[in-house]
């Protein structure tokens, strides 16, 4: 009997426990140990990149919330500075602040549910009750300001869509008060868990080189000791006016990207207590009829802003001839956005760098060399969702 004969293929997935999505993952085995595994993507395409481009800019911002479904508001900040780089304008100050609050809160919103999901993969319910409680703040939060709860779609091109309502910012401040002290009620339960331990130390090693080489970014390139953020090597937002850490970690391994994720929640807490005190008041949008929509009481009040209104649903706004790369720090790695103008309303072309897509490629790595249980944890740390994948 042949070597390869002695050899098992396994399909692992494509079905959305355990694997985050419709993700199929072809492993050959020997025994319960992983000689290859080959992820098979594609069963989640949505052409969304294609769908931008038969769209006005503004109607692609509900588009962008569903690239990865956990972090709306991520997707729809990378979109519009890239859209607002193309125009050449800038949003007034409380606008960006507010803007950098609601990244801060998906951020931290996005790294509750993969604390969750990953904890629940490798067998620990209880963290996911602890964790939804959070979320579930953080949803009402979202829901209170937008409309929107896994998909605020708060932010718009030129500022954002509505200021905040009364006591909102309390109920923000608040929740960031409190936070802290409830992650304690996680890492109770995980941190010094001696299966907990076992199940992710030592698992999925990356070096620096191999994060380098593979072009990984995000938590799972910190936890490898390499401090990249694209909110302090290139800021935006003014990122740079606010005093917070970049953690990584020691030995990259599977521990350390949850020690890592754990302290980002941590800084992003700190990160929108600082944008509150900073809060100003003024205007939430650019002043320019040809970018901006008008507020919506104008818009029932007034014929110029009804018809500011309909100019802009019907024909759109139309940036100059140019193309534009812009890249921020998404909750799960580095997001960018590549659009190229004709001038006219619509985006002739529009490419998405996500973060997931990247980082997966790096499974088959990490796998090589570990029992069949550790690709469930291998999933887990890189955090993917297949929507950023797929698109």
């Amino acid at each position: 009997m042949s070597e390869l004969s002695e050899r098992l293929i396994l399909n692992v997935g494509p079905q959305h426990p355990s694997t985050h999505g419709v993700l199929r993952v072809v492993a050959e085995l020997e025994g319960e140990v992983i000689v290859r595994c080959t992820p098979d993507i594609g069963y989640l395409h949505r052409g969304i990149e294609k769908l931008m481009e038969s769209k006005t800019y503004h109607q692609c911002l509900p588009l962008t919330d569903r690239i990865d479904y956990l972090a709306g508001s991520a997707n729809n900040l990378g979109f519009v500075l890239a859209v607002e780089k193309l125009l050449d304008i800038e949003v007034p100050p409380r606008a960006r602040y507010l803007r950098v609050i609601m990244a801060e809160m998906t951020r931290i919103s996005s790294h509750l549910f993969w604390l969750a999901t990953h904890a629940h993969d490798l067998g620990a319910m209880t963290p996911l009750f602890y964790t939804f409680r959070e979320r579930e703040q953080l949803m009402d939060l979202f829901e209170a300001v937008a409309g929107g709860r896994l998909f605020p779609c708060y932010f718009r091109i030129g500022g954002v869509a509505r200021d905040v309502p009364d006591g909102w910012t309390q109920g923000v401040r608040e929740f960031c008060r409190t936070f802290p002290e409830k992650m304690k009620d996680y890492e109770a339960l995980l941190t010094k868990n001696p299966i907990w331990i076992k199940r992710t130390r030592g698992v999925g090693v990356l070096t620096v080189d191999e994060v380098l080489d593979y072009g990984l970014s995000g938590p799972v390139a910190r936890g490898s000791g390499i401090a990249w953020d694209v909110r302090r090597a290139d800021p935006y937002c003014g990122y740079d006016e606010f005093d917070f850490v970049v953690p990584v970690g020691e030995n990259g391994d599977t521990y350390d990207r949850y020690l890592v994720r754990l302290e980002e929640m941590r800084q992003s807490a700190r990160i929108i207590l600082q944008a509150l005190d900073r809060l100003p008041s003024g205007d939430i949008a650019v002043n320019d009829a040809t970018i901006a929509y008008p507020p919506k009481k104008d818009v029932y009040t007034k014929i110029e802003s009804l018809i500011q209104h309909f100019l802009l649903v019907v024909e759109g706004i139309r940036p100059p001839k140019g193309e534009v790369f812009h890249h921020t720090e998404a909750p799960k790695g580095e997001l960018g956005f590549y659009i190229v103008s004709d001038g006219s309303s619509r985006p002739f072309r529009v490419k998405v760098r996500t973060p997931s897509f990247v980082n997966l490629q790096v499974l088959s790595k990490m796998a090589e060399g570990r029992l069949l249980a550790d690709l469930i944890a291998l999933i887990g740390t890189i955090d993917i969702v297949l929507a950023d994948v797929d698109r």
